[in-house]
């Protein structure tokens, strides 16, 4: 996980959040949303148009995503790495992954006092995910 630590501005930058959307491709929707309705505790709505198919992450402001199948999407191992959030404690959500349909790459590891800690996960569509937490 990349450090976070440095405040410093360049000249110039004036963007808070660098990420304002994700989407997690998968093959299956239903099998998709039913893990990750699963390890959040969670009711993704979905929507399909234009031929793909999305099931959203409920989220009140900050980044919102979705799962999304179509041409194109391919789950992956490989590539960017999407740290979703792990909530209080990122052991809540991550002993979930298994019993969902996912397997645990990483467990949780601490990366710093002041960062917190987190864990690297394969999802029930093969996409290589991890979670983050202060604790």
């Amino acid at each position: 996980m990349g450090s976070s630590g440095s405040k410093k501005r360049r000249q110039g930058t004036t963007i808070e959040n660098y990420v304002s959307w994700f989407e997690i491709p998968a093959h299956d929707l239903q099998r998709a949303v039913a893990f990750y309705n699963r390890i959040y505790g969670i009711s993704m709505e979905t929507l399909e148009m234009n031929g793909y198919a999305m099931a959203f992450f409920p989220a009140s402001g900050g980044v919102g995503g979705a799962v999304v199948t179509g041409e194109g999407c391919l789950p992956a191992q490989a590539g960017t790495l999407i740290y979703l959030n792990g909530g209080k404690d990122l052991d809540q959500v991550l002993g979930k992954v298994e019993e969902a349909g996912g397997r645990i790459v990483m467990g949780k590891t601490m990366i710093s006092e002041e960062a917190g800690y987190f864990a690297i996960f394969i999802d029930s569509e093969g996409n290589k995910l991890a979670l983050h937490s202060k604790s």
